[in-house]
């Protein structure tokens, strides 16, 4: 018979603060990384002469990797556990940003997929780890506000992304007629970025996290119980998270790779539409000013675009508050509805009412992710991480949605490809409707 021990997991919450930290810096650093990768396509569109479908395609060999790693990954952290599995995931990481560096030297766009599937791979693994542990640190009633919180510090670092691709990546390449010389820009971000997540690495690997080997051992079952001999397939809810992440990452994703160049061709002054935002914030507004005059046209877009990452971050901290007095599927599936009004604005709207109506999908788009993976391993219990692989599988939205985008904006224009992201949308709200109710449940 399965035993809980009450008094020492009582005993041991407060420590509970310290790791949720960790790990929260974590959930920034491949944050940060999924969207700089996203924003690498107007780069690779200049170095290879791609449209947007074909630039498209970095998403999705970023996005493959978690189909190929989702379900491998649950099973090492079965094996080897939840700390073992973060550092090994970093230890990747820095292996695929190191291979950015021969193909910037090559020039080659298959060696830039390859370095990109590399360096998912971690990202993957990372995920599938990060995500159930932030989750199983605490009660199980509060993991869709836990990892809510957990995800605005990944919306920080995804937010940090474009500013880094528009200064030091985003090149002024109407000065530069070699290639190669375009393709450089990326070795030096990549090198630094190798460079931190190793020291990172072995920080994480010397640090203190309570030892949750696996979700078994949190919540129990007894050796030989039927329960664990179930499929995990076998739970709608768990599925249908699945294919909530799937289009939840794919809009996501679709949104912010193609910004940049839907900034760019609203044919708007990008430099007076930015200042106009800061003017009323006094000092701001002065030295943006002062800024701007040294940017291109592509870097202050490469701004605006972080704006709509900077709007899921601000909505993942509102949205841990407001679950306290709303349930989050309720919040989930309002949010679905406020996304589709958004893009129907930007169908039928130009200038910079299309732009901002893009950029406040980031506040539609904020709890999206940590709340459909919460309640898709909600009362699973020595299956949540068997779970956290399935549901991760749903990233691979990422590789298919934004190069379907791409795909329609070349063929049709960024007004009627917008149906796409609607289409996602409105499944997410479904979800929050009526998808996320559990209809096998799990009981150690």
């Amino acid at each position: 018979m399965a035993t809980r021990s009450t008094p020492p997991a009582a005993a041991s919450s407060p420590n509970y603060v310290v790791p949720f930290i960790i790990v929260t810096a974590l959930f920034g650093i491949f944050g940060f990384l999924t969207n700089l990768n996203s924003n690498l396509s107007p780069k690779l569109e200049d170095i290879f002469n791609l449209n947007h479908a074909w630039s498209n395609l970095v998403a999705t060999s970023w996005f493959f990797a978690y189909l190929v790693f989702s379900v491998p990954s649950a099973k090492l952290i079965e094996k080897i556990g939840y700390k073992r599995t973060m550092v090994t995931s970093l230890f990747i990481m820095v292996v695929g940003a190191l291979l950015f560096i021969p193909a910037a030297a090559m020039v080659s766009f298959p060696f830039f997929l390859t370095a990109s599937f590399v360096l998912a791979t971690g990202v993957c693994v990372l995920q599938t780890s990060a995500n159930p542990y932030v989750s199983i640190l605490g009660p199980e009633h509060s993991a869709p506000a836990r990892l809510t919180l957990a995800q605005a510090f990944n919306s920080l670092g995804s937010a940090l992304a474009p500013l880094v691709v528009g200064y030091f990546i985003l090149t002024d390449n109407t000065k530069i007629t070699d290639k190669a010389a375009i393709a450089h820009t990326v070795q030096g971000p990549y090198l630094a970025i190798a460079a931190a997540l190793l020291v990172l690495g072995f920080a994480v690997m010397f640090m203190h996290l309570p030892a949750i080997a696996s979700t078994r051992s949190f919540r129990p079952a007894a050796d030989g119980d039927s329960l664990l001999g179930r499929s995990i397939w076998s739970y709608k809810h768990t599925v249908l998270s699945m294919v909530g992440i799937f289009f939840y990452v794919g809009v996501e994703i679709a949104l912010a790779a193609n910004a940049i160049k839907f900034f760019l061709a609203q044919g708007v002054d990008q430099e007076v539409a930015l200042s106009n935002f800061v003017a009323s914030h006094g000092w701001l507004g002065g030295y943006l000013s002062h800024v701007l005059a040294n940017l291109t046209a592509t870097n202050i877009a490469g701004i605006l675009a972080s704006f709509y990452m900077f709007a899921i971050m601000v909505g993942r901290f509102i949205g841990t508050v407001a679950m306290k007095v709303i349930r989050a599927n309720r919040l989930l599936a309002g949010l679905g509805f406020f996304g589709v009004a958004l893009l129907l604005v930007a169908m039928f709207t130009t200038g910079q009412v299309a732009i901002w109506s893009w950029v406040l999908c980031g506040l539609a788009n904020s709890i999206m992710y940590p709340t459909i993976f919460a309640l898709g391993i909600a009362e699973l219990g020595p299956l949540t991480s068997k779970g956290s692989g399935v549901i991760t599988i749903g990233n691979v939205g990422g590789a298919v949605i934004p190069p379907l985008f791409g795909a329609l904006i070349v063929a049709l224009g960024y007004q009627y490809a917008f149906v796409l992201p609607i289409i996602c949308y409105v499944y997410v709200a479904f979800y929050g409707l009526s998808g996320y109710r559990p209809t096998r449940t799990v009981k150690a």
